[in-house]
């Protein structure tokens, strides 16, 4: 993650930096042509601006480490903070199109490293339009998790092709995802949680998690809790709709009776 000079947005009781500086619209239309940066290829990410702990510059050609989680539409970093130190040997990294908050997610990070010396080092975070650029950054099969949390709903149907779950945008997250890989989806609008479970049971190369899975996996219980939006749902006493599905090889695909 590159460097960002600490300055007056950081508060100066917690260190972190206060979101009123870096606040923008709710969301943003992921078909617009944004400026910015991409990689050729994931194999032209650098990682040492990200991981700098993981990848000083002198092992950097053998170090064959590379990310398994992103969190899609990341916001203010919420989740990926508390995956950090759930799994602090697992690289993951937020996608975020909204520059101001993905600059908000920098700042945080880097406070918290200052803050906590050791720790947060295998989070970071990037500016891109993930429903374009997932082949970018990562190969075929080097996820095991990808999170959905609270994504743009996109009411209006001739906006329904913006949405970041689709039967298209699957086929490429099923690349990106090894088999038995994880996507965790979760929204507060019923509609758009069928829309992506829908879209997940529909898929063939997704299967639902079952229950005693769902129970087991500590990440499941991060889904509600952890994100700002997840967090204004509990208060105002919403409810959430939730789909978690595995990532299979067309071989496993159960026969239809």
């Amino acid at each position: 993650m590159p460097g960002t000079e600490v300055n007056s947005t950081l508060s100066k009781s917690s260190g972190l930096p206060r979101k009123r500086f870096y606040r923008a619209r709710a969301h943003s239309n992921p078909l617009s042509d944004s400026h910015f940066p991409v990689p050729i290829s994931p194999s032209h990410v650098d990682y040492s601006l990200h991981y700098p702990e993981f990848f000083p510059p002198s092992d950097q050609a053998n170090n064959s480490k590379k990310i398994q989680f992103a969190d899609i539409g990341c916001g203010f970093g919420g989740l990926l903070i508390s995956l950090s130190t759930l799994f602090p040997e697992t690289l993951m990294i937020g996608m975020e199109l909204r520059d101001k908050v993905t600059e908000y997610v920098k700042e945080r990070i880097l406070a918290l490293r200052a803050a906590n010396p050791g720790q947060y080092q295998n989070v970071s975070v990037v500016r891109t339009n993930s429903m374009k650029y997932i082949p970018n950054y990562f190969e075929k099969a080097q996820l095991t998790k990808m999170f959905f949390l609270f994504p743009d709903p996109h009411f209006k149907e001739k906006n329904h092709r913006r949405r970041v779950i689709s039967p298209h945008l699957l086929d490429e997250y099923a690349y990106a995802l090894e088999v038995g890989g994880v996507i965790y989806t979760i929204t507060d609008v019923e509609e758009l949680g069928d829309w992506m479970k829908s879209c997940l049971e529909s898929h063939p190369m997704f299967e639902a998690l079952t229950e005693k899975e769902l129970e087991a996996d500590p990440c499941v219980k991060l889904l509600s809790t952890a994100t700002e939006e997840g967090q204004k749902v509990a208060r105002n006493g919403g409810q959430t709709f939730q789909a978690v599905y595995r990532r299979i090889a067309l071989s496993d695909q159960t026969p239809q009776t």
